[in-house]
């Protein structure tokens, strides 16, 4: 019982947490907007670029629900692509629109634990396909800024060169807010005798239940460091499914008048989408609209409303794209028709 009741604790605390860190970021981007030029923005979106990145997005999520399921079949896990893309939008679902403590990536892999009685390396194929899909971002965006971005002159006119300036003074201080964050949140556990102990209770069980699950852990791990093709499989498929999206995104952009060629968003997006990755914020709300204002600002010199107009039709995106992920939980998709054992006539 008190277990229970320090895991709900934990919970409530962590939604709370990440409530505050969006409202922070929300007012940080709003911070300074001039709304007669952000409605001038969004006046320019044309629904037919709209509709473009949105099904960019969809095509590119689909590219990366087909990397998972290659993963899957490296452990021997033999599910049909469609029922692995279906789950893979049930955890878009979760990810992009729900608040809840519950991550998408944790129900995907509860629910590939329903179509297989290989459930350990089920979970782990979801690990490591989002340990694959980060690893491709940040190559994406090294490759981008080293080739294409570095000792290049920011792209802004004259009379924008002081609002640059200012733009970049002002995501200095914002990381700096974000750390003294994070630093204070630290000291709160570390200080509180209540926090301190929920914590160390907290840390005693994973130790426990870790030991328990290595042996297994570092078993079906092996599988993907003997399957080296499948695993650069994998990468290129993440780069192909995120470079369809940026394209589109660039393509959204020109549309809203920014003018920064595709090499920013190819450093910009990735760069965002993996800091927006980490579970500070709900959805990443916040955190990855000041990431794409402040990148696109100090590097691109673009206006401030623009880039927020661009991030604003990048969430709309997302949220659009992954309501069908709510359906599919809704009809009872995500589940398999029928309990079989892994094979080639497995469950599907």
């Amino acid at each position: 019982m008190p277990e229970a009741q320090d895991a709900r604790r934990t919970r409530h605390g962590s939604l709370v947490a990440r409530i505050v860190v969006a409202t922070v970021a929300i007012v940080w981007v709003f911070r300074g907007q001039d709304w007669e030029k952000l409605r001038e923005v969004l006046g320019r979106l044309s629904w037919a670029y709209f509709a473009l990145g949105l099904a960019a997005y969809i095509v590119g999520q689909i590219v990366v629900a087909f990397r998972w399921w290659l993963l899957l079949r490296a452990q021997s896990i033999h599910i049909e692509v469609l029922a692995a893309v279906r789950l893979y939008f049930v955890g878009l679902f979760y990810n992009n629109v729900m608040p809840s403590s519950v991550g998408g990536d944790l129900l995907k892999a509860y629910y590939v634990t329903k179509h297989t009685h290989r459930r350990l390396e089920g979970v782990l194929s979801v690990a490591i396909d989002r340990l694959v899909g980060l690893s491709g971002m940040v190559l994406m965006a090294v490759a981008a800024y080293l080739l294409f971005v570095r000792g290049r002159a920011i792209e802004a006119p004259a009379e924008q060169a002081e609002g640059v300036q200012q733009g970049i003074a002002a995501s200095r201080g914002a990381i700096f807010f974000l750390f003294a964050v994070l630093a204070a949140a630290t000291a709160a556990v570390l200080v509180h005798p209540g926090l301190r102990g929920r914590f160390r209770r907290i840390a005693g069980r994973l130790r426990d239940r870790g030991a328990e699950l290595f042996g297994r852990f570092r078993t079906a791990l092996a599988v993907y460091c003997r399957k080296p093709v499948t695993m650069l499989a994998a990468l290129l498929l993440t780069v192909a499914g995120q470079s369809i999206v940026v394209s589109a995104f660039w393509l959204l952009g020109r549309n809203l008048g920014i003018e920064a060629g595709p090499r920013y968003y190819f450093v910009i997006f990735p760069v965002t989408w993996v800091v927006a990755a980490i579970p500070v914020s709900i959805a990443g709300l916040g955190v990855l609209e000041m990431g794409i204002v402040t990148l696109f600002v100090s590097l691109a010199g673009t206006t401030g409303e623009a880039a927020l107009a661009l991030a604003f039709c990048q969430r709309f995106v997302w949220v659009l794209a992954s309501l069908p992920g709510g359906m599919v939980h809704l009809l009872g998709g995500h589940l398999p028709r029928q309990f079989l054992v892994d094979g080639e006539n497995g469950a599907n």
